[in-house]
């Protein structure tokens, strides 16, 4: 299904990435119980080895993926209670965004105990450009989340990693409700 790097580059463990698509096409067809969500896919990690599967390829085929299940959940939804509770769904998943949105800069989230995290000012100003998404000023989306990257900073200057990137997956999740 994808393309393995040549042996010098590293790449995503086929058997995992194999497993794991595996695992996602039966539950997406309904052919297993085991439960997989849009944010397992958006969250899910594979360990990277030599002759691997090119992790560009499969990146974009989680990206698909994760679309694929965001639109399946508003289809069920609609064909089951109508539009207005996808768009209360909707709300609410981006009403949990809210608080964090309005706290002051440098105090959106906690800062890392030790070491290094996400540069503060840059993560205010994807903050800053979600509020101005939310009140209909400017147009972002998904992968407008999905390829951000922030620099390196640290103590008060960074934020801790692993609470912007839950933060970013609730975007990304709101988002692409909002786009299928």
């Amino acid at each position: 299904m994808f393309t393995r790097v040549s042996g010098l580059k590293k790449g995503y463990d086929p058997d995992e990435v194999d497993d794991f698509f595996e695992h996602a096409r039966d539950y997406y067809e309904g052919r297993t119980d085991e439960p997989l969500t849009h944010r397992d896919i958006h969250t899910c990690v594979f360990d990277v080895m030599y002759r691997g599967y090119d992790t560009d390829q499969v990146d974009a085929a989680l990206n698909r993926l994760e679309n694929a299940f965001v639109a399946k959940e508003r289809q069920e939804i609609v064909a089951q209670q109508g539009q207005d509770q996808w768009s209360n769904v909707l709300n609410e998943r981006a009403r949990t965004m809210y608080p964090r949105l309005t706290r002051p800069a440098g105090e959106k989230f906690s800062h890392p105990r030790r070491g290094y995290g996400y540069a503060s000012d840059e993560v205010d100003a994807l903050c800053a450009n979600l509020v101005k998404f939310f009140d209909g000023k400017i147009k972002v989306t998904a992968d407008d989340l999905r390829v951000i990257t922030f620099k390196r900073a640290k103590g008060k200057n960074a934020y801790d990693e692993g609470s912007v990137d839950a933060f970013m997956a609730r975007g990304i999740e709101v988002l692409l409700g909002v786009e299928s």
